[in-house]
């Protein structure tokens, strides 16, 4: 699923192992979320938004999703 993660994140100057210790997750799943090979779990995705402070709907696009 395509998503903005990479973009907000480097907004806030975080390297993808700071998101991850913010998040409780390890880099390789934040480095799998941004390269859209791993679909978060809507507790993790409700997190990232908090975090990023926006909707799960901006920060992922389920409209292409929903395409397939």
């Amino acid at each position: 699923m395509e998503n903005s993660v990479r973009e907000r994140r480097i907004e806030k100057g975080w390297t993808q192992d700071e998101l991850g210790e913010r998040l409780d997750v390890s880099r390789q799943t934040i480095n799998s979320i941004e390269r859209g090979r791993y679909n978060p779990s809507l507790i993790l995705a409700y997190k990232l938004s908090q975090l990023f402070g926006c909707t799960i709907e901006q920060l992922f696009d389920f409209e292409k999703e929903l395409e397939k």
